[in-house]
């Protein structure tokens, strides 16, 4: 082999082991891939080998503008951690952004998370008729935030509701939920709690928590927060509007007391 090329490929080995070795020094990372306006944005990593008193340098780019600088000094078990608050007049623009770290000399990573300022953040709030059956239809009053409600439909099996949704991004729906046609209750009368069903991307059905705001005699207001690509949420109750509607209930008790009444009659014996 040619001494020459030989001696190139020496050293272009050294440089990209060097690199690796060097971007191997630190790690960073966000506790979250998508931000809204006024969230907290949890930035964190962890240095592999500490060097003296030296701290994290860390940047955070929107299309190659710095926004946001930082020092951020090491832990003695190698970690840090640094908190930006997104909002204010560097947080308008929606897209990705770029968090650039820096540790001594030539150790660097990145990372990329996404941003939806308020103004670009889908919400709609409205009434959904909801159809009844027999029963005729009820309204919910509804307001959904980062995606659509498309459908919600009375499930008798689960004695609740199921509400399809277009999830464009992570975002929350809040329903006022008429006591009348859904509620949970203990045996005492007193509010149980709904259990929040959520279909995944992936189809995968998971259990979540809610917020329940307001608590009326004639509706319980809650707040079920999804996720980007969520399909899906059943509310389980223990008590969901009857199949058959008072006009229906009306004629089978009438039939069932004529039904009474004829075989009274059929069987009675005379004397």
């Amino acid at each position: 082999m040619d001494l020459r090329l030989f001696t190139i490929l020496m050293i272009l080995a050294v440089i990209s082991t060097g690199t690796v070795f060097a971007s191997s020094l630190i790690s960073v990372q966000t506790d979250d891939d998508n931000y809204d306006e006024g969230d907290t944005i949890v930035i964190s990593g962890q240095i592999e080998t500490i060097i003296g008193d030296t701290q994290v340098t860390l940047q955070l780019f929107r299309e190659g503008n710095m926004i946001e600088i930082a020092q951020i000094k090491v832990s003695s078990d190698g970690n840090y951690s640094h908190t930006i608050l997104a909002e204010g007049n560097l947080w308008k623009t929606q897209g990705e952004y770029v968090v650039k770290v820096t540790y001594g000399e030539g150790n660097i990573a990145e990372t990329i998370f996404s941003f939806t300022p308020e103004s670009a953040v889908l919400e709609t709030t409205d009434i959904f008729e909801v159809d009844a059956g027999n029963s005729g239809t009820f309204d919910i009053p509804y307001t959904i935030r980062g995606g659509t409600l498309l459908d919600i439909s009375i499930d008798q099996d689960i004695f609740g509701l199921v509400i399809k949704i277009d999830a464009s991004d992570e975002g929350k729906l809040v329903l006022d939920l008429p006591r009348k046609y859904i509620d949970a209750e203990k045996q005492n009368g007193k509010d149980e709690v709904f259990i929040i069903l959520i279909e995944k991307i992936n189809n995968e059905i998971v259990e979540t928590q809610y917020d329940e705001e307001t608590s009326h005699s004639d509706l319980r207001t809650v707040t079920i927060n999804f996720e980007e690509g969520d399909s899906q949420i059943q509310i389980i109750g223990t008590y969901v509007i009857p199949e058959f509607g008072t006009i229906v209930m009306i004629i089978l008790t009438i039939g069932i007391m004529a039904s009474i009444l004829f075989t009274k009659n059929k069987f009675q014996i005379k004397i």
